[in-house]
This record gives structure tokens, sequence and C-alpha cells, in this order.
């Protein structure tokens, strides 16, 4: 393949390295900052006695859509199991959290 070939093949794909890489580093920030508030609101709910499943749910949804995508790029085993615990943890305190909502 010549230069040029390349260069064309590369301007048809319509993919800007510099906006995923600007995507990435916005998903691990936004990562951090999830986890940070999270932490900050867990904390406070256990300092007043205040009901955590909701915000355990919305955590273990989040762990398990981060890990499926890993899975399915990698194959590793781990991340497949992260994700199924994930998604059934955040099942049970999903419904854990409607059911002390409707009593």
């Amino acid at each position: 393949m010549t230069r040029e070939e390349i260069l064309a093949r590369s301007r048809s794909e319509h993919r800007d390295e510099g906006m995923e890489c600007a995507e990435n580093r916005g998903r691990k920030i936004g990562f951090s900052a999830f986890c940070c508030v999270f932490l900050i609101l867990i904390l406070f709910q256990f300092f007043t006695g205040g009901e955590v499943e909701g915000f355990l749910a919305l955590f273990w949804a989040f762990l398990a859509a981060e890990a499926l995508p890993n899975y399915q790029f990698t194959r590793k085993k781990s991340y497949l199991i992260t994700a199924i615990c994930g998604a059934l943890a955040s099942l049970f305190f999903l419904v854990g959290f409607m059911l002390d909502t409707l009593r």
C-alpha cells in the first residue's frame, strides 16, 4: 500500500482519533467523578441513617455496563463475572429499594 492509499482509506472511515481520545479521557474523568460522588452520598446516608439501596443499584448497574464491553473486547472471564454479578447486584438492590419505597 502506498502512503496515499493509506491516507485515503483513513479519510474514508470518517474516524477522528483526536475525538476518540477526548471521549476516552472524558469517560475516565466521568468514572472518577461518579465514584467520588457515590462515596460522598453513601457516607452521608450512612451517617444520617438514610437508605442506600438506590445508590447501590446505580453503582452496580454502572459497573456491569462498564465490564460488558471490556469482556466483549478482551474475552477475559473476570470481566464477564463482573458484568453478571454487577447486573444481579443492581437488580437485587433495585428491588430492595422499590420494596422499601412502597412500604
